[in-house]
């Protein structure tokens, strides 16, 4: 991905590994999607099924924010030696990553705008022909789930590190992603479930009943998400256990106090640095960035030292 020699006295910004294989896998679920998307809006409005012409165009915004996670990371490629990025183009997919979350969450709310209006006023149900196509909605959510998950965790391409701390090698874009697909098997699933009660025990009402029922859980999931990429878009981080370890190393000789310490995430498992630090003896800089070696998340440091005074 990188390619530009380096000099050794320098270093580059690319700190997100190549994902070119989770790109081509979430092109592959988009285009599935979208073909299914369509089919199940015309099958939902020739049956006046609710939960299946809903699931429809459910399954249209999924496609859209589908499109907003491949996006991403075809962006994040095309950027990632970009010096007017900071540090590294990653955070293009945590962007994408949030975006797609709103999508999920207008979702929930949707469905459960659209469920309510079905409760006040119910339509006739074509069952047989609804049951056909939400069942093969749900083999493909199936499917678009199973080729998003393959070679999960995506970390895969990562450096090795010895001791990466939990949840901090996440893929939040392809979480995004893998949630959007989730959310389309669920209501594919309460779909069925609602034709089935109505169909043979003759609760119409169960129809709009499920589609709450999905939408509470998927805006839980979108909240969490939101709650998990605008925690890094806002560098929200200094809580993480590489700030406390990074804390713990550079105080553990008793003679070195940490004065000034910024901690913010620049790609799934790699964080960058800024420590300003007061010591009483005549360690340089190399000596405490050799000590944060054993910090294997850190991909960029910064140490600036303040001699200690004497009396202090």
């Amino acid at each position: 991905m990188h390619n530009e020699h380096i000099e050794w006295w320098e270093h580059h910004h690319v700190f997100n590994a190549e994902k070119k294989a989770v790109e081509k896998r979430t092109l592959i679920v988009v285009m599935i999607t979208f073909v299914m998307m369509a089919a199940e809006i015309f099958f939902g409005w020739l049956t006046n099924s609710m939960a299946l012409f809903a699931d429809g165009w459910h399954m249209g915004t999924h496609a859209f924010a589908l499109g907003i996670s491949l996006a991403a990371y075809i962006l994040a490629r095309r950027y990632a030696a970009d010096k007017t990025f900071a540090f590294g183009a990653w955070k293009i997919e945590i962007l994408g990553a949030y975006t797609s979350a709103i999508v999920l969450g207008l979702v929930g709310f949707f469905m459960i705008y659209s469920s309510v209006e079905r409760l006040v006023a119910p339509l006739p149900i074509h069952y047989n022909q609804a049951l056909l196509v939400a069942v093969l909605g749900l083999a493909v959510n199936v499917v678009c789930a199973a080729i998003l998950n393959t070679g999960a965790p995506s970390h895969d391409h990562s450096p090795s590190h010895g001791h990466p701390h939990e949840g901090s090698h996440e893929d939040l874009n392809q979480k995004s992603a893998y949630l959007h697909v989730l959310a389309d098997a669920l209501t594919s699933v309460l779909a069925i479930i609602a034709l089935l009660g109505a169909k043979y025990f003759n609760f119409n009402q169960l129809d709009p009943v499920m589609g709450i029922v999905g939408a509470i859980l998927i805006l839980h999931w979108a909240v969490r998400l939101i709650s998990a990429t605008a925690k890094i878009l806002l560098q929200r981080e200094m809580d993480s256990p590489v700030a406390a370890e990074v804390r713990q190393i550079i105080e553990a000789d008793g003679d070195s106090k940490v004065s000034d310490l910024h901690i913010w995430q620049v790609a799934q498992n790699q964080y960058a640095c800024i420590v300003s630090l007061v010591t009483g003896k005549g360690r340089t800089i190399h000596d405490y960035k050799t000590r944060l070696q054993d910090v294997h998340e850190l991909a960029h440091v910064t140490v600036e030292i303040y001699p200690c005074r004497e009396g202090n």
